[in-house]
């Protein structure tokens, strides 16, 4: 009995743990935004990683790149995800390649810029 006990718990226990990131190892975190990217076809990178002035969460810079379907996924994937995250910013601009009469000659694709700060974060 004490064993199942001792399990149901372990189980309860990485559950907690995936939630929170600590400062000592931030990798786990930011390779599920990377992940989470991947997952629906857009390019991803972090371009910033700061931790609060007063510790009490940390920011995180994410440019990604795709269809406009793609980077809509992903930010439900990222408000969706195991972290407690809120998003401060985001900038998403259409890039378009035109030919000479003004049309276009590419499919769109579109760039995006969050910035996160992770609210279950352990210093």
């Amino acid at each position: 009995m004490l064993n199942n006990s001792i399990k149901m718990v372990a189980e309860e226990k990485a559950q907690l743990e995936s939630h929170f990131a600590q400062s000592s190892d931030i990798v786990p975190f930011l390779d599920t935004v990377e992940a989470l990217a991947v997952k629906v076809g857009v390019k991803a990178e972090i371009t910033s990683v700061d931790i609060a002035g007063d510790h009490s969460g940390l920011t995180v810079g994410v440019k990604a790149s795709g269809t406009f379907s793609g980077l809509y996924k992903f930010l439900t994937l990222l408000e969706n995800s195991p972290y407690e995250l809120r998003f401060i910013g985001m900038d998403m601009k259409r890039e378009s390649i035109l030919d000479s009469s003004g049309k276009d000659i590419a499919p769109a694709k579109w760039n995006a810029t969050f910035r996160t700060k992770l609210l279950s974060f352990i210093n």
